[in-house]
């Protein structure tokens, strides 16, 4: 079929159209395992070779790990944000609460999260279902729009009619602020990027493009800067500003994520963090949170006083910049932007490359605590592998994940798999990969040859 369909293409000129068919038919010559992935300076000094079989791996486990610190970060969602002056103990969870009853959400009124008992690991097993949660499904409804319109490059109509057909328009919709005001000028007919500009949309600079947008990074392996470009419209959907500046500080570090180099786990996070903040304006508060915590970081403190460090500056104090006194202030300013994306730096430094010590900090650091750790869960989840995220825990989790959980109107029920998710990621990655890189597909080896410039520190 593979042959009769590269045969019809070349009959109809689309040469592009037959060489992306043969990349996507199976190829039989076995890669070592990881050797593809690795930048090899010397032999290839403007290109990145990837497997393409390794890298289905790492985006399911991408979807994995974050399932896993999205639903481990939801014990303790909203429980700890502080009080606005002077800390007393008990106002932020410590490392020392882990394991412990999980105490009440400003939601709860009373009520502890149903997910567990107490602050620990949730996990899925193979006979259960992951679901969905807004850290997911609007990735999820991303990708498969980019698949279902094969298009490397969503336009405005794409996001809206997409939108439209798999968000509901009901009260709960799993929407935070400033998407559910994207959504409501949609049903208006006003198309992205106008959903999300100040003008129209106040709730610009909150959290949510913060959530909906990483995944662009893995569609462009290396490549920051086209990863900048395919997310760019999806992110300006619902930000502006800072909250913009940081959503594209973390596709930039999804995206840098594919480059092994010669370094260990911790070494690689931080260099892809130093990467990243070149994203951030330096006068901006994004760039001054990201500084400030390095420096928290680097002079060796816990990570709780770090914490507590950033929570008198900004959350208190509001310095460098960071003005939340017209915010949401019913919870202390704690969904805009920059307090989720302060809190994230924590565990990402803190955590130094460790899946369960990055997810156990974010779960523990306070605010909306399952955002961050979705975050890098998803992230050090690709950079490991499913199987390296199957070894951490010592255990086989749930492949299947239920869409229909937050969104509607998917096949099979809502019901998917994370196989056939992360082989959909693929296909969009190829895509990418030809038509915005300029990169070509070893169809022997199933390699990408992605050109690429590597900038030293």
């Amino acid at each position: 079929m593979c042959i009769i369909a590269v045969l019809i293409a070349i009959m109809k000129t689309h040469f592009r159209i037959a060489f992306c068919i043969l990349a996507f038919c199976s190829c039989k010559t076995e890669i070592k395992e990881n050797q593809a992935t690795e930048i090899s300076i010397k032999e290839k000094k403007d290109n990145i070779i990837i497997s393409r079989k390794d890298y289905q791996n790492q985006l399911y486990g991408f979807w994995l790990g974050k399932c896993i610190a999205n639903w481990t970060g939801l014990v303790t969602e909203m429980d700890k944000i502080g009080n606005i002056g002077e800390l007393k103990t008990g106002d932020f969870y410590t490392r020392e609460d882990w394991g412990k009853p999980d105490q009440p959400s400003i939601w709860g009124q009373g009520v502890s999260s149903d997910l567990s008992p107490t602050i620990d690991f949730v996990f899925r097993d193979t006979t259960e279902v992951w679901g969905a949660d807004d850290d997911t499904d609007i990735e999820y409804m991303y990708q498969n729009l980019m698949y279902e319109n094969k298009v490397s490059n969503l336009t405005p109509q794409h996001i809206r009619a997409g939108w439209l057909k798999h968000i509901k328009a009901e009260e709960e919709n799993y929407l935070w602020v400033s998407n559910q005001k994207a959504f409501d000028l949609m049903r208006q007919g006003i198309l992205p990027p106008e959903t999300g500009s100040p003008e129209r949309n106040e709730h610009y600079d909150m959290i949510d493009a913060q959530l909906t947008t990483e995944l662009f990074g893995f569609f462009a392996p290396g490549r920051a800067d086209i990863a900048i470009k395919i997310a760019d419209l999806p992110i300006k959907t619902t930000a502006r500003g800072e909250a913009e500046y940081i959503s594209k500080f973390y596709v930039t570090m999804y995206s840098l994520a594919s480059l092994k180099l010669d370094k260990t786990m911790s070494e690689r996070i931080h260099w892809m963090a130093n990467q990243a903040r070149k994203i951030l304006p330096d006068n901006s508060y994004p760039a001054k949170m990201f500084d400030y915590s390095r420096k928290l970081y680097k002079s060796g403190i816990p990570w709780e006083q770090t914490r507590d460090s950033i929570y008198y500056r900004y959350q208190v104090q509001q310095k460098d910049g960071y003005d939340i006194t017209s915010k949401n202030l019913y919870c202390n300013g704690c969904f805009a932007a920059g307090i989720n994306f302060a809190s994230s730096l924590v565990s990402l430094f803190y955590g130094e490359g460790d899946l369960k010590k990055t997810i156990q900090i974010g779960t523990l650091a306070g605010w909306d605590s399952d955002n961050p750790t979705a975050t890098w869960g998803g992230l050090i989840g690709f950079m490991i592998g499913k199987h390296g995220i199957e070894k951490t825990f010592d255990r086989q989790f749930s492949n299947r994940f239920n869409i229909h959980r937050t969104r509607q109107n998917f096949l099979d029920g809502g019901i998917d798999d994370i196989d056939k998710m992360a082989q959909r990621g693929l296909i969009v990655t190829d895509r990418v990969v030809i038509e915005e890189i300029g990169g070509t597909i070893d169809e022997e080896n199933d390699l990408w040859i992605i050109p690429l410039k590597i900038e030293n520190e």
